[in-house]
């Protein structure tokens, strides 16, 4: 040891030396000093003994070398050396503080103990920790992966310059031994049991804020996992020794501590996190328990990291989480003001009402009885009612992230709390169902749930599905009714996910509560979508069905024949009990079910689901017997009461669906089954004259049950489906007299209508049954259908003789039959045109099953009837006969045109002659039938005969503004159809006039038609809005200056139909809704190319004089554009990443990097705008003002609104922008200026208005509302312009009616100082000018007028 003690000293005399003759920082000790001083220590450290120590306490002593000459050398050290030698350092000079007789307080210096910790700090950056070393190979093995690692030169120059101070280790710089910093941590520790930190508030703060980055800085260093766990137990334990009292005031230490782990409790996901966290709960809640200042500091971090919370979602969710931690562990005092503080939050910054939004469902899962069932105090008052009002608001929030977030999470907390049936009537009062004017909202929560349901934003339409669907099960059918329209309109949504939510949320309330409203709404929104674009829709859609409702007829079909036998053993043949009877033989019902599968609007597509579902094998046979049971069960239910059978109709829709399901099930159905109901359902047979379901005469006491002709008809219809679906099954005796019967029924004609088609049908499936192989088939089939064209001709030659004669008969003595025709009625028709009428139909219906029959004689009895009273010279010579079947027969009229529209879909010869025939009768036809029935055949040529038609198709567009609401309909579906499978181009005037469906009368008319613009179009042809956006100005307009304008060729009658011109209201607001349709489909790069546009095409050749302004036509157009250019779908807003935005893109699903680009694209489009602007725009403006000016005209207010609209987001710019036209600049300042000064005394006055004064003489109490205006300066004065025109007004009030004027001490008035200056004046020797000049003071009533 005498060596080591004299190699120290002469080492330390060295430095003394040196660094007195130098006036730099001290030299580093050397690494060998450093290694004989850590020698020296640990022997009297270990050994206990002082001996050598104090040895060289006394040479140094002995020697004049003070204390600092080993100190600040061993600093320097800790600050410059290399990481191993710091770390030495650092060891040896907590050694010297622990050792015997040391003069720890001479030793101890701040700039010391900051050294020593960044000695510690830099053991963690850009450094890996190395294993425990046991030689000088491993040594060099990890120096090799250092060079290998690091790289060549740059690595050698940088460790060169420490060469001389790691003298040990050549030119590298070692990885540090991780047990070093252990040995140092543990010194640490013991140290601060001898060093109070309290008198040094700097050193305590450093040392807290290093042992709080340690975890985070190791977290990538530390090798293993257990040399993390003990450097973190490490510092636990520095931190717990920190916390005691002799460091300083425990309040002050713990908050600093909370401080410091508060990043790492923010932290992702990670060890640090746990340490952190781990550290708080169990060591600081302990202590907490026992201090009040570290008490006090608990309670305060929750609020710290909310404060501290990162803005993205999946960090702050781990804040929320983290604060969850502590909160649980709080006492519920606590509790309480945390809650508060939580509100306080929720109506703060938008970051801040999204975390509350955040936060309030997890305090109510996650703490005990959030509303207080378990105590004696009112709900209203526990801390979880008042989360859930807080939580109801944001549901409004003007951020459609937060609202979409707080509808989400109250649909969860909806589900956590109705499990407990003492929340269910809390959760009523709270969300104020059943309460017409609820105090946290308008109209409730049916009115908050209305509205978030059909918001702008797609992510807040979903949350509102998600919580109708959480609150159909709370509520039952409380809420139903117009919610349930808006759940059947989202199923038409344009997003998929948006369609799926409202499924689900129709759906759950379907299953919940079999009410007749829901059933319908179910019935007419979900089936269709089996033809969604979606196949995972289209795949849940048959799922549901399936579920719903075929498993529910058919649990219910199973079991009503066990139950037929007592129910018509107790009851009486009475109208009113059978209707009960039948209700109750049908439960869970299955009735309306039935009856809505039938309906016109549900039918296709039960027709599609049934087919889906059978073609992938999943109709199950209890289904199809369930039917047939439920059709058994009616008819015996019936003659059970002994009611006429002839009147008994089976419940509506249940041959519908027997008809559907048995194509896929023909072994299901029993054939003694369906003829015994062909029997039944067959009452009018061959020679019985068929009577109109008007002509029916029924029983009046079983008026709601009993059946007419047309019921009659349907049951037919779907029976005779079902036996064709069958007839494979059907033995061959009783097929070939099914056969028999149905073409002896076909030859009468005198059907229904409905009931020819299927006949037909049946017929030509029981022929096929009866043949051999096809051919004869086919054989047998053209024979049928010969010889009934042959007796539907012969009828068609009678009537047309009859009618004739009659005709020329009636010439001489009275007027054409045709002054009688409005009043016709289907009772009154003779027997020979209803049968002629029924056979044009039956051949309709048999040239569709056989298009090569021999159809001569009867395309020239159509020629006839079609042809005749036309004006045509040509076609009258031709015909030789002009009966006027259209005006004496309409309906043979209407229905020959539409045999023959089927008879030249199967001829392509006869169809080129007969279209324009068909074209000019739809120009020229009255009857809206007849119209209707043309443009379906119409668009049946454009799909078989696409090349005769295109030429048409302009003309046909023309029923788009057709009279008739059906008509207007059928064109607008069908070539939407058209367009969609291109066999009609988007091209020529079809556009511009499918642009006015969007305003049409109709409003079935005008939803189409924005799913159509604003879903299929921006998908199919995005560019379509862009290219064709000027020229609908000026088509709509009735201008044809443009010159692209399509429609130039097209009539005066044609572009009046199809224009909208006018200055008026209405007219401008039609105009305007298709223009921010047009605009919405555009992309933003479009919307900036669509505005130079305007600029370009419009306002600059105003400005030109291209476009004449004297004329009403171009005025309108220059004032449209200045509205469009106005409006708000055209601005282009940039992403500035703000926090409602970031909630946008989150609750969207967009990534950190997408919405990273979307930023730099919308800066882009930003810089675009204004460059347009200064570029482009600016000019064009400050020329059509002064044009606009010369001419006196009236559209220069609309220019400078336009002009400063587009403007007020470049208010400090405007110098640059109109350093052109000096005068504009300040006018628009002025317009500025003036307009921001009328919104603010409009929405002051609207606010004033609504509030209540606080007594019959004082000012209305505007606290709330003056705190909120704080930060507007105009606002403030218009608000205190309108109080005090408030007290004027109330006074005067009070005056007139009378009532003495209150003591003018009450008022609030200003104080007015004396004029001789000493303060305020008594009220006698006021100056007479101050009160004069209050009396002269302007009326209140000019700022109303103006």
């Amino acid at each position: 040891m005498e060596e080591v003690i004299s190699r120290i000293l002469a080492d330390l005399e060295t430095h003394s030396t040196t660094n007195l003759s130098d006036a730099n920082p001290p030299l580093p000790i050397s690494q060998s000093t450093l290694s004989d001083l850590q020698t020296l220590l640990d022997d009297a450290l270990n050994t206990d003994d002082s001996q050598y120590v104090d040895r060289l306490f006394e040479d140094l002593s002995s020697r004049k070398l003070p204390i600092s000459s080993l100190i600040r050398p061993m600093a320097s050290a800790m600050d410059s050396s290399p990481i191993h030698i710091s770390l030495l350092a650092t060891r040896v000079y907590l050694s010297l503080l622990l050792s015997p007789n040391a003069p720890v307080f001479t030793f101890f210096t701040p700039m010391a103990f900051l050294s020593l910790l960044r000695s510690i700090r830099r053991c963690f950056k850009n450094r890996k920790m190395g294993p425990p070393r046991s030689g000088e190979s491993s040594r060099g093995s990890l120096s090799a992966s250092n060079r290998k690692r690091k790289g060549g030169g740059r690595g050698r120059g940088a460790r060169s310059r420490v060469r001389d101070l790691d003298e040990g280790d050549g030119n590298e710089e070692r990885e540090f031994d991780v047990r070093m910093l252990f040995s140092v941590l543990e010194r640490l520790q013991l140290v601060l049991g001898l060093i109070h930190l309290d008198r040094f508030p700097d050193s305590l703060k450093s040392l807290v804020q290093t042992l709080a980055e340690i975890p985070a800085m190791a977290l990538e260093l530390c090798g293993s996992t257990a040399s993390f766990d003990k450097l973190t137990r490490l510092c636990s334990r520095v931190l717990s020794g920190v916390l005691n009292s002799e460091h300083g005031d425990q309040a002050t230490t713990a908050a600093e501590i909370l401080k410091s782990l508060s990043p790492l409790i923010l932290l992702a996901k990670s060890q640090a996190r746990t340490f952190a966290l781990g550290f708080v709960m169990d060591q600081m809640m302990g202590m907490a328990k026992e201090f009040d200042g570290v008490n006090k500091a608990i309670v305060n971090l929750p609020r710290y990291l909310l404060q501290k919370a990162p803005e993205k979602s999946e960090p702050r969710a781990l804040a929320v989480e983290s604060v969850m931690v502590i909160v649980k562990a709080m006492e519920f005092d606590e509790l309480v003001e945390f809650v508060k503080y939580v509100m306080r939050l929720a109506q703060g910054k938008s970051h801040f009402r999204l975390l509350a939004v955040d936060l309030i469902p997890m305090l109510i899962t996650s703490l005990r009885d959030p509303l207080g069932v378990n105590t004696e105090n009112e709900a209203k008052n526990s801390w979880g009612f008042k989360c859930l009002e807080a939580l109801i608001q944001r549901c409004s929030d003007a951020t459609a992230g937060i609202r979409a977030r707080a509808l989400t999470n109250l649909a969860q907390i909806v589900g956590f709390l109705s499990a407990d049936s003492r929340n269910q009537a809390i959760l009523k009062e709270v969300m104020g169902f059943g309460i017409a004017s609820h105090p946290r909202m308008e109209g409730g929560m049916n009115d908050l749930l209305r509205k978030r349901c059909m918001d702008e934003k797609a992510v807040v339409r979903k949350a509102g599905l998600l919580l109708i669907s959480k609150l159909t099960g709370l509520l039952g059918c409380e809420f139903v009714g117009e919610l349930l329209k808006i759940m059947g309109m989202a199923c038409s949504d344009p997003l998929v996910s948006i369609r799926k939510a409202a499924i689900s949320a129709l759906s759950e309330a379907f299953k919940t509560f079999s009410d007749e409203n829901v059933m319908t709404e179910w019935l007419h929104s979900i089936p269709r979508l089996i033809t969604d674009n979606e196949s995972s829709i289209q795949e849940e859609c048959g799922n549901l069905f399936l579920e719903l409702v075929l498993d529910r007829v058919s649990t219910v079909g199973s079991t009503v024949l066990s139950q037929k036998k007592l129910v018509c053993d107790d009851l009486h043949a009475k109208t009113k009990i059978l209707e009960m009877e039948v209700e109750l033989l049908f439960p869970g019902g299955v009735l309306v079910l039935l009856k809505e599968i039938c309906n016109g609007e549900v039918a296709p597509w039960v027709k599609k689901i049934c087919t889906s579902l059978g073609k992938k094998k999943r109709l199950k046979p209890k289904i199809a017997v369930a039917l047939q049971n439920i059709i058994k069960a009616s008819e015996s239910l019936w003659l059970s009461h002994s009611m006429p059978i002839e009147k008994w109709t089976a419940p509506p829709g249940a041959w519908f669906l027997l008809s559907e399901v048995s194509e896929f099930l023909s072994k299901t159905v029993d054939w003694e089954f369906l003829h015994h109901h062909w029997q039944l359902v067959d009452k009018n047979g061959p020679g019985v004259e068929f009577r109109s379901p008007l002509g029916q005469d029924f029983d009046g006491r079983v008026d709601g049950i009993m059946s007419n002709s047309v019921a009659w008809a349907g049951d037919r219809v779907f029976l005779l489906k079902t036996i064709s679906n069958v007839s494979v099954e059907l033995p061959s005796e009783p097929a070939a007299a099914l056969a028999h019967n149905l073409l002896t029924r076909i030859e009468e004609f005198n059907m229904h209508s409905t009931e020819v088609n299927a006949h037909v049908k049946a017929l030509r499936t029981l022929c096929k049954r009866q043949a051999i192989d096809p051919e004869e088939a086919d054989d047998l089939v053209q024979k049928c259908v010969h010889k009934t064209l042959s007796k539907a001709s012969q009828i068609l030659d009678k009537y047309i003789s009859e009618a004739s004669k009659a005709n020329i008969d009636s010439d001489f003595l009275t007027p054409p039959g045709g002054a009688r025709r409005k009043g016709r009625t289907p009772l009154t028709m003779s027997r020979s045109l209803s049968q002629a009428i029924t056979a044009v139909y039956t051949v309709g219906s048999l040239v569709i099953i056989c298009p090569s029959a021999n159809l001569d004689a009867i395309i020239r009895i159509l020629h006839t009837i079609i042809t005749s009273g036309s004006s045509d010279v040509k076609l009258n010579k031709l015909q030789g006969n002009t009966f006027p079947f259209k005006q004496t027969a309409p309906s043979l009229y209407i229905q020959a045109w539409v045999t023959m529209g089927k008879i030249c879909l199967a001829d392509g010869e006869l169809a080129k002659r007969y279209i324009p025939l068909f074209v000019q009768e739809l120009e020229k036809s009255d009857f809206a039938a007849l119209r209707n029935n043309i443009v379906v055949t119409l668009a049946d040529f454009c799909v078989r005969y696409t090349a005769l038609v295109d030429c048409y198709v302009s003309k046909i567009t023309k029923c788009l503004r057709d009279s008739c609401e059906l008509v207007r309909r059928q064109t607008f579906i069908l070539l939407s159809r058209l367009l969609q499978r291109d066999y009609v181009k988007w091209r020529g005037v079809l556009f511009l006039r499918f642009l006015l469906s969007l305003v049409d009368e109709s409003e079935e008319i005008r939803r189409l038609a924005d799913f159509l613009f604003g879903n299929i179009l921006k998908a199919k042809a995005p560019l379509l809005a862009y290219n064709s956006f000027v020229e609908a100005i000026f088509v709509l307009n009735d201008c044809h200056v443009h010159n692209g304008c399509s429609d130039s060729q097209s009539t005066p009658a044609d572009r009046d139909r199809f224009s909208i011109r006018g200055n008026d209201e209405k007219s401008r607001s039609k105009r305007m809704h298709i223009y921010v349709c047009l605009l919405k489909q555009m992309a933003p790069e479009h919307l900036l190319a669509t505005f130079a546009k305007l600029c370009a095409e419009i306002l600059a050749a105003a400005s030109d004089g291209m476009l004449n302004m004297d004329d009403i036509h171009g005025q309108s157009v220059l004032q449209d554009t200045f509205q469009i250019l106005s409006c708000k779908e055209i601005r282009i807003s940039s992403i500035r990443g703000s926090t409602s935005d970031t909630a946008d893109g989150e609750e969207d699903g967009i990534d950190g990097g997408a919405a990273s680009a979307s930023a730099a694209r919308g800066r882009a489009i930003t810089q675009a705008v204004k460059k347009s602007l200064v570029q482009n725009t600016i000019p064009i403006f400050i020329e059509l003002k002064r044009l606009l000016e010369s001419k006196n005209s009236s559209l220069t207010g609309s220019l400078m609104e336009c002009l400063r609209i587009l403007l007020k987001d470049y208010k400090n710019e405007i110098d640059d922008l109109l350093v052109a036209d000096k005068q504009l600049q300040k006018e628009l300042i002025y317009d500025m200026e003036k307009y921001d000064a009328d919104k603010a005394k409009s929405t002051v006055a609207a606010a004033v208005a609504t509030m209540q004064p606080s007594c019959s003489y004082r000012s209305p109490h505007v606290s709330k509302f003056t705190q909120r205006m704080q930060g507007d300066s105009k606002m403030a004065a218009a608000m205190s312009d309108a109080v005090a025109a408030a007290t004027v007004r109330s006074l005067l009030k009070e005056v007139s009616r009378g009532s003495p004027t209150p003591p003018f001490t009450s008022i609030g008035r200003p104080k007015l100082k004396s004029s001789m200056g000493g303060g305020a004046s008594s009220r006698g020797d006021r100056p007479l000018d101050v009160i004069e000049s209050l009396r002269r003071r302007q009326s209140f009533n000019s700022d109303d007028e103006n």
